[in-house]
Formats: C-alpha cells, sequence, structure tokens
C-alpha cells in the first residue's frame, strides 16, 4: 500500500484515530494555532482531501486564546474526546492541557463542548501547575493512563514526561509520575531540554512509548521508552530509556527535524505512524512563524525483539505534489 507523502501538508503535530467502525478521524495544529479542526475518511489517503470541520475557535481573551496546539482525538470511556493545549491572553505562554467533548456519537456532526482544563488528582499539588502539553491517553488491561508534556522551572525550564492513572477522561486518578526527563544530548539540542509529544504502542508482550527530543528546528528527533505489558506502569522503573533516538534528521531523505507522532493501523491492517517533518533545515525568523512541517505517513518495522523500527525509506516520501509558505530569502 502506497501512502500520500505528505498526506496533509502545513499540519505540524498530526494525529490519526481509527475507529471501531473503521473511519480515520485526523486533527493536528493548524498553521495560525487558532482553531481545532478534525478530518474524517474511510482511508488513510482518503484524509488528505477530506473535509476540514471546525470544531472549535480560540477566546479572543483569558483562557484557551493562544496557542492552540497539538489536539488529539481518541473515543474514550464512552465519549468522543479532543485532548489540546492553550495558552492565555495577555499571558500566551500560559500553557495548559484542556478538553473538548462531543455531545453526541459522531463527532463529525454533533456539537462539541469545552471540556474544560484537565485535573489533577486529589493531593496532587504538581501536574498542570506549570507549562503542560502534549497530552496523549491509552487503555491497557482495562485502565485508562494519560501521559503529558510538563516544564520544570518557568517557559525555559525542563520539559519532563510524566504518567497517571485517569478518574474520567478530565482528570487524573493518581499523582504524576515522573516517566523521563532529557538525559542524553540528543534531547537537549537547539537551546532546550525537552521531552514531549508522547505516543504509545502496544506490540508483542511490551508498552512502548516514543516521544520527541530538543527544540523544534533540524535536531528534533524521537526517543523511545520500553515498558513489559505485565509491570507496574506506574512504577518509573518499569521502563527503559533508549540510549540514542529511534528517528532523527536524515539530509539524504530531506526529512528534517522528525517527531510528535502517533501510531494506527493502516488500511491493510500494518503498523503505520504518523508524524510531521520539513524538507529543509534553514528556518527565517521565529521557527513559531514557519508552518512548513508537513504530517506524513512512514510504514512501522518490527526488529527480532519485536521492537518497532523507523526506517523511512525514499520511495515513500514526497510521492504527492504540495507547496510550502514562501519564506524569505530561502526556498525560493
Amino acid at each position: 500500500m502506497k501512502y500520500l507523502s505528505p498526506l496533509v501538508p502545513q499540519r505540524a503535530d498530526p494525529f490519526l484515530y481509527k475507529h471501531t467502525d473503521g473511519k480515520y478521524y485526523f486533527t493536528a495544529t493548524c498553521p495560525k494555532y487558532d482553531r481545532i479542526e478534525i478530518r474524517c475518511a474511510d482511508t488513510v489517503n482518503g484524509i488528505a482531501s477530506a473535509h476540514a470541520r471546525v470544531v472549535w475557535t480560540r477566546h479572543h481573551v483569558g483562557l484557551m486564546a493562544s496557542h492552540i496546539w497539538a489536539p488529539e482525538i481518541h473515543y474514550i470511556m464512552g465519549k468522543w474526546v479532543i485532548y489540546f493545549a492553550a495558552g492565555e491572553l495577555p499571558e500566551r505562554w500560559k500553557i495548559r492541557p484542556y478538553t473538548l467533548i462531543c455531545k453526541g456519537d459522531d463527532p463529525m456532526t454533533d456539537d462539541w463542548e469545552e471540556g474544560g482544563m484537565m485535573l489533577a488528582a486529589e493531593g496532587d499539588p504538581y501536574s498542570f501547575t506549570d507549562f503542560s502539553l502534549d497530552m496523549t491517553v491509552f487503555e491497557h488491561r482495562g485502565v485508562w493512563y494519560t501521559i503529558w508534556a510538563q516544564k520544570v522551572g518557568n517557559v525555559n525550564g525542563i520539559s519532563n514526561l510524566y504518567l497517571a492513572e485517569l478518574e474520567s477522561p478530565t482528570q487524573l486518578k493518581t499523582v504524576q509520575v515522573l516517566l523521563t526527563t532529557p538525559d542524553y544530548a540528543w534531547e537537549r539540542d537547539g537551546g532546550f531540554w525537552v521531552n514531549e509529544g508522547p505516543a504509545v504502542l502496544k506490540h508483542g508482550g511490551k508498552i512502548y512509548c516514543t516521544f520527541s527530543a530538543s527544540a523544534t528546528g533540524a535536531c528534533y528527533c524521537m526517543g523511545m521508552l520500553t515498558a513489559d505489558e505485565n509491570s507496574d506502569l506506574l512504577d518509573p522503573r518499569s521502563w527503559h530509556k533508549g540510549r540514542r533516538p529511534v528517528l532523527m534528521t536524515d539530509e539524504s531523505l530531506k526529512m528534517y527535524g522528525p517527531g510528535h507522532n502517533c501510531f494506527v493501523l493502516g488500511d491493510e491492517g500494518e503498523q503505520l505512524t504518523l508524524l510531521h517533518f520539513r524538507s529543509y533545515e534553514k528556518i527565517s525568523g521565529d521557527p513559531l512563524n514557519d508552518h512548513n512541517r508537513h504530517a506524513h505517513v512512514l510504514k512501522v518495522l518490527f526488529d527480532e525483539t519485536g521492537a518497532p523500527v523507523f526506517k523511512p525509506e525514499a520511495g515513500e516520501l514526497y510521492n504527492t505534489p504540495f507547496e510550502n509558505e514562501r519564506q524569505k530569502n530561502i526556498n525560493s
């Protein structure tokens, strides 16, 4: 099966969810950071031309008024929920995770309502009290968990990943557990110490959590944590972090800054990952104003231990026309 590359241009932090009805639902960060939109299609490639429904737009002031980032759509505990990050105005870097809840069973036609900011568990004085974003959720043996990124200190602090069990789609049940902090040089490149963008895959008796590291330019890359499916997931000792990135910039493939991935089964039941990267290295001005991180599909392989392997092939990339925004003095 050949998948379009890029699948959706100018959509960073892509998330693709396959529901039990076989339909695919897609969402991602929109370039103006001002709205949340979703698409639905019967096939992965169908997402490319599917109508984008705007289900929510940012507030003009106060909470949820800036930096609408990294939405994910999930069907959890009998509800359609979108998790996303948002800043405030005028405090645009006061970013926290928020939720939208669908009022019906069809996310493409039914209304969505605000579910509020994610709530910490009782007795947890730390979760969501500082810069927090990139929340994902997953189920294991009937229990729902969430992983998110949260900084220690200020906006230039260290971004760690934390794990907790969920009481409901909008509240934690347990106190946060530190899952990973930027330990290695490849997690500290570009002037930022970052672990963010978690994504969970269960395969072969293991639970894998990929994550993105470093600044969001060409040094952005992906690392991976591994836990045994029978272990206590809330025990940090259950998780092992690989010492090297599992995917990083490859100039020969024009793949710069790959990261913020998700996992989904493809049209033929094969394991895919959806992620973003740029087709060039040099960025003019503020990277936040460069919206040319495009959503691409890659096929996931597995090694002899059953661990996922990410080996993009030249023939899989850039196989369909796309347009970048015009860059001043570069890539014109």
